[in-house]
């Protein structure tokens, strides 16, 4: 029995998808291996019958429908699936039922987001050109001398963790980590790089969610909310509309569960690694659809002796954020959004081209894919879906929620 299958009671016991056991150890030679074309159609096949519906996925059924597909192929012992905000990288919701044990997750939040330390960090795989990584590998055999595995994966009983980036460009959306205990047979290279098959349809189908999914079924309120916080980690106050807003956050931990999600845990832990009145924020998408921003600082009360305390703001997204968002998830390239967003400022195609000092065929040619996108075909369409996305005011009886989603007005709507 591996240690990551023996009862924890701060640990649901892990999922249906298990390594098989060998007893083999040793460095997975992950890098360039190749990838059994039958195994590929297979995986690919799985991913979307999973991801194939009548309807818009949540996020959370992306991510679900992702795992049941990558686990049968590449099993683990442990694993879990994390929403990013692509502009900080902080964890803004998932799935954790069969994820680390919680007596490891402040050491992994301070790793992962404070001292950003580790060769496999978030922060470094944003920039490689594979979406995957084994830490075996990342570490050339020598995992003993990773900080990350001597605090985080061997106190769990773990030896090894793959990690899957859903990453479209440079905005990195999620994150699959997959680890395998003592007793599990090593990944493979052809574990591995099969893995890196799921990213590209997965981070389509999560940009899509966040679009397309979330429909209102009653009304949410605009204010904001209050959670204060000792370093401890010890509540000092949490105002009522800041546990409605935690409650929503698209996170599924296991039972019993917990009272704060994971997202505030990542936030809290960032906060604390730069200096006091010092800003961090990241934004969420709620179970109601509507996206949140959370705020955290830290303040120290006069004199010397008295602690700092971390302050977090918990609100609905402004509109200005929302537009970055919605361009962010049409999965425009860098120079696409440039043009998309000299277009939102009402400019015309010659003066787009002499600002990017570019050519006036090639702006065209960037707002036909940005069209193409965004599902409009022309820009007062395009103009008009930010607008109704992001700045449409409420109505007495408006057919959008104040962030531009669709109300379920259906006949058999539940009451």
């Amino acid at each position: 029995m591996t240690s990551a299958s023996r009862p924890d009671p701060d640990r649901h016991p892990a999922g249906p998808a298990r390594a098989s056991r060998s007893g083999r150890t040793g460095r997975s030679g992950a890098r360039g291996a190749a990838v059994a074309p039958a195994a590929r159609d297979a995986l690919v096949s799985a991913l979307a019958r999973r991801l194939r519906g009548t309807g818009p996925l949540g996020a959370l059924d992306v991510l679900q429908a992702a795992a049941d597909a990558l686990l049968t192929a590449v099993p683990a012992d442990i694993w879990c699936a994390v929403m990013l905000d692509p502009a900080t990288l902080l964890d803004t919701g998932g799935l954790h039922e069969y994820g680390f044990p919680r007596s490891v997750m402040p050491r992994l939040f301070e790793i992962e987001h404070a001292d950003q330390a580790g060769v496999d960090n978030i922060r470094a795989l944003a920039h490689r050109a594979t979406p995957v990584s084994l830490l075996s590998d990342s570490m050339a055999g020598r995992v003993a001398e990773s900080v990350y595995y001597r605090d985080v994966l061997r106190p769990s009983g773990l030896t090894d963790e793959l990690r899957v980036l859903l990453r479209d460009g440079s905005r990195t959306w999620g994150l699959f980590v997959l680890c395998r205990g003592e007793g599990s047979r090593p990944f493979t290279p052809a574990e591995v790089a099969l893995a890196a098959t799921v990213s590209a349809p997965a981070t389509t189908a999560l940009r899509r969610s966040l679009l397309l999914g979330g429909i209102d079924r009653d009304d949410v309120p605009d204010a904001a909310g209050l959670l204060i916080l000792d370093d401890d980690q010890r509540v000092r106050l949490c105002t009522s509309t800041a546990e409605r807003w935690l409650r929503l956050v698209q996170e599924a931990h296991p039972a019993p569960g917990h009272r704060y999600p994971f997202t505030l845990a990542a936030l809290t832990h960032k906060v604390r690694s730069v200096g006091l009145g010092v800003q961090v924020q990241s934004r969420a998408i709620s179970r109601t659809g509507h996206w949140v921003t959370l705020s955290a600082w830290r303040e120290k009360a006069e004199g010397a002796e008295s602690e700092a305390l971390t302050y977090v703001s918990l609100a609905p997204s402004r509109p200005g954020e929302l537009t970055a968002i919605v361009l962010d998830a049409y999965g425009l390239t860098p120079r696409e959004r440039q043009v998309a967003q000299h277009v939102l400022l009402g400019r015309s195609t010659a003066e787009v081209a002499d600002s990017l000092r570019i050519g006036e065929y090639t702006v065209q040619d960037h707002l036909r894919k940005v069209f193409d996108k965004a599902g409009v075909r022309s820009r007062r369409e395009f103009t008009g879906e930010l607008f109704q996305r992001c700045y449409l005011p409420r109505l007495d009886d408006p057919p959008l929620t104040t962030d531009g989603r669709m109300r379920d007005d259906a006949p058999d709507r539940p009451a």
